[in-house]
């Protein structure tokens, strides 16, 4: 089940530290900034959720690299927020935390992907 795996938990930790720490953020980036954080850690643990539901291993890891992407989306724009003052620090421990548990669940699917394709 998707809500076992570390880096699904994990996602779901960092989805709830972004909603807090942007909760500060001055309300003319509601729109802006805040919404684009919000929906990218959103996508983190949305997709890892919908490739762990999906019927082939090919499937699971498109979802796995979108997810991948989506946290990388959101390291940019903590990078940007930093920048602009609006955090102090950069949440790097916690996005490189998920981004090493990503990757290998990505190493075990795509491996997964080739011991299937010789069965």
């Amino acid at each position: 089940m998707f809500k076992d795996l570390k880096v699904y938990q994990s996602a779901m930790d960092l989805c709830v530290s972004i909603y807090k720490i942007t909760d500060s953020y001055p309300n003319h980036e509601l729109f802006g900034l805040v919404s684009q954080m919000r929906r990218a850690v959103v996508s983190i643990p949305s997709n890892l959720a919908e490739g762990a539901g999906r019927g082939s291993y090919r499937d699971q890891l498109r979802f796995y690299y979108i997810a991948r992407g989506s946290l990388a989306e959101l390291e940019t724009q903590l990078e940007i927020s930093f920048r602009l003052g609006y955090v102090q620090g950069r949440l790097h421990k916690e996005t490189r935390f998920v981004y090493r548990l990503l990757n290998g669940l990505i190493s075990a699917t795509k491996k997964m992907i080739v011991v299937d394709s010789n069965n």
